[in-house]
């Protein structure tokens, strides 16, 4: 027996509520703010933050400050990821 249209919008709001809140807050605000999936000024700073170390360290021979860089570039990497792993077990796939 297939579930009602309510059911779904309910299940999938609480979802959304769940997974990220202050989208979900904002949608219900009437002022809707980028999922967090797009939100990705952290992962810029972060990026550039590395980028600019390792620049330094290459500029002035210093292992630290390139390992740090190498280090801070691939963290800022790997936070542009929209489907970042999850913890639960389930695969992950964009949205369809």
């Amino acid at each position: 027996m297939p579930q009602s249209d309510d059911k779904r919008l309910v299940d999938l709001a609480a979802r959304v509520e769940r997974e990220d809140p202050h989208f979900a807050r904002s949608m219900s605000s009437g002022r809707p703010t980028r999922p967090r999936a797009y939100r990705r000024a952290r992962a810029w700073w972060v990026l550039g933050t590395g980028l600019v170390l390792l620049t330094i360290g290459l500029i002035m021979p210093d292992g630290l400050l390139i390992a740090t860089g190498l280090v801070l570039s691939g963290i800022g990497v790997q936070l542009f990821d929209p489907y970042p792993p999850r913890t639960d077990g389930q695969q992950r796939h964009p949205a369809r």
